[in-house]
């Protein structure tokens, strides 16, 4: 029986009104940690806020069984709100 690995995931802002991201910023995770070299900014209460949907994505959770039609979530601050996509990735990428 294979391994179990994990997926990597990126974190993709698709819309953003927060002077901390603009559309296309991109924080990278590998397993529980994030790629700081490769990575946009964070911003803790957005991180916290997605986060289930990260680790569900790198356990490898569908959509459908999340209940979900896109991997699209927003950080709460109604005034600042960010969109994200959560995408798993390769290594290629």
């Amino acid at each position: 029986m294979a391994e179990f690995k994990e997926k990597k995931i990126k974190v993709v802002v698709k819309s953003s009104k927060c002077g901390a991201y603009k559309p296309g910023d991109t924080i990278y995770i590998n397993r529980s940690m994030v790629d700081k070299e490769r990575s946009a900014s964070i911003c803790l209460t957005a991180l916290t806020a997605i986060y289930p949907f990260i680790y569900a994505a790198r356990k490898h959770v569908t959509l459908e069984q999340m209940g979900f039609s896109e991997m699209c979530f927003a950080c709460p601050d109604i005034d600042e709100m960010v969109e994200f996509y959560i995408i798993p990735y390769d290594d290629e990428e």
